[in-house]
């Protein structure tokens, strides 16, 4: 399950120095090569790779597997310290190749840069000439070292910028135009597949939207499944299917609600067999859900804890860089609409103790012992 928003691009930060007077030798302690890993810097590449214990593969610090937990994660200088250690490299990002050069790893960085200063969108075109590279070439470099597009990385750009005014209370327009977006027409054009719903819907309560729902039962009491035309919008569980459906209708007060249909109806099979079997490959569905820019940060790391684990809110705060804002990732755990499928009933105090969950700490304990059997 995938939210319409890409981590890989999230995570990168806006960059305000020229990239040829960065230090490039700023990842000497475990703990900033641990942040350089958690953030997916590319900076990093070529100054260490990592290995992880639970797999026996090293990796480069922008690679864009799994992040794992930080107690699995041992660093070294070259890959061939790794090797010597008993670890693999890492089939997608080939950490023992050379082929990702310093000066290479530089310019993808200075697109970047041109990528979040741009008011309008640059072509594919544009952005290899300002680096010096053929389209196809520069294309193929940016997503090895970023691990995504650069139109999948503008888009996120500018769909993270319409997402922070809008919840800031901006309007439409100033959202829009703060954004890039040259006209209405293109904004919307692209705003169903970047918000999940239109932004004067995003802001106003669903109005128009057309929500399919199921109350069915489960090992956990009931559970609500509801979709959009997007994706699932919640899973929820609760003791009777009145109080999950006014909690529903709570949420989205100007939605048109509507009965399932065969598509949802085997969505929602999806869903309780991933509920029966948490480690089994997650279903391909997708996710519309609504939040702040940190809390969507907060959701995806969640969808990176595997079943059988659990995380602290400190950890959580750590991986989307942001080491001091553990009570900001409680907060954002407690309103996730998402039951499971973002499973912020893995992330636990720091002390070990389950801590509080949406849908009472019981049902956290029973869904964390279920995993734990493996």
């Amino acid at each position: 399950m995938e939210m319409t928003s890409n981590k890989s691009a999230a995570l990168f930060d806006e960059w305000t120095l020229p990239v040829e007077s960065r230090n490039m030798k700023t990842f000497l302690s475990d703990d900033d090569r641990w942040q350089a890993l958690v953030q997916r810097d590319p900076r990093a590449c070529g100054e260490f790779v990592y290995g992880v214990l639970t797999t026996g593969v090293y990796c480069r610090p922008a690679c864009a597997s799994r992040l794992p937990n930080r107690e699995n994660v041992r660093f070294f200088d070259t890959s061939e310290e790794a090797e010597k250690a008993g670890f693999r490299p890492c089939r997608r990002c080939k950490p023992e190749s050379t082929d990702l050069q310093r000066p290479q790893i530089r310019a993808v960085l200075e697109a970047c840069k041109r990528i979040g200063e741009a008011d309008e969108p640059l072509s594919l075109e544009e952005m290899a000439h300002s680096v010096d590279m053929s389209p196809f070439h520069f294309q193929r470099l940016f997503k090895k070292i970023v691990g995504v597009t650069p139109k999948q990385y503008t888009m996120e750009k500018r769909a993270n910028r319409v997402r922070e005014r809008l919840t800031k209370g901006a309007t439409v327009t100033e959202a829009m135009y703060d954004a890039g977006f040259g006209s209405s027409s293109r904004f919307y054009d692209k705003a169903t597949p970047t918000l999940g719903m239109k932004p004067s819907v995003y802001k106003n309560g669903a109005q128009d939207v057309r929500i399919r729902f199921a109350t069915v039962p489960c090992f956990l009491g009931l559970v609500l499944v509801a979709a959009t035309g997007q994706g699932i919008c919640a899973i929820d569980f609760g003791d009777t299917a009145e109080a999950l459906e006014e909690n529903l209708r709570r949420r989205f007060p100007k939605a048109e609600f509507q009965n399932r249909d065969p598509r949802f109806t085997a969505m929602i099979a999806k869903v309780l067999a991933f509920l029966e079997n948490p480690h089994r490959s997650r279903p391909d569905l997708p996710l519309d859900v609504q939040g702040t820019a940190f809390q969507r940060r907060v959701w995806l790391a969640l969808q990176e804890i595997p079943p059988g684990d659990t995380v602290s809110y400190a950890g959580i705060a750590s991986r989307i860089g942001k080491p001091k804002a553990a009570r900001a990732v409680a907060k954002a755990c407690a309103a996730n609409p998402i039951a499971v499928a973002i499973p912020c009933h893995r992330v636990v105090r720091g002390d070990g103790q389950l801590g509080g969950y949406r849908w009472g700490v019981e049902r956290k304990r029973v869904l964390l012992e279920r995993e734990s059997k493996g």
